[in-house]
């Protein structure tokens, strides 16, 4: 943020962090974009954080890595993780994952 970049890539920041620390950090970068309203491409596996912090998700397959899905979250900020009104969100997310389980296992069933 210092060098004011128009873009920032963040890849798995939270995912070593214990889950009081993880929320926290959550609403407080949802604070610094209500300021800054900076693009921010946000890489994690986790759904919870994923639907808490994203405008969209983005959803791949397993192989090839090809974008499957994209998810508009469209829901008030700031939002915590465990909020039961993104509820469907998460399970819109479960459901596509779901399905790509299913195929990376018959593809590696086959080889």
């Amino acid at each position: 943020l210092v060098t004011d970049p128009e873009v920032l890539l963040m890849d798995e920041p939270f995912a070593a962090l214990d889950s009081q620390t993880r929320d926290l950090l959550m609403v407080e970068l949802q604070l610094i974009w209500a300021r800054t309203r900076k693009t921010i491409v946000f890489v994690t596996h986790n759904i919870a954080e994923s639907v808490c912090l994203g405008d969209k998700v983005v959803i791949f397959t397993s192989r090839p890595g090809k974008v499957k899905k994209e998810i508009a979250v469209e829901y008030r900020r700031p939002r915590l993780s465990e909020d039961n009104n993104l509820y469907n969100y998460r399970r819109k997310i479960l459901d596509e994952l779901a399905t790509e389980i299913i195929t990376a296992r018959k593809i590696d069933d086959a080889i």
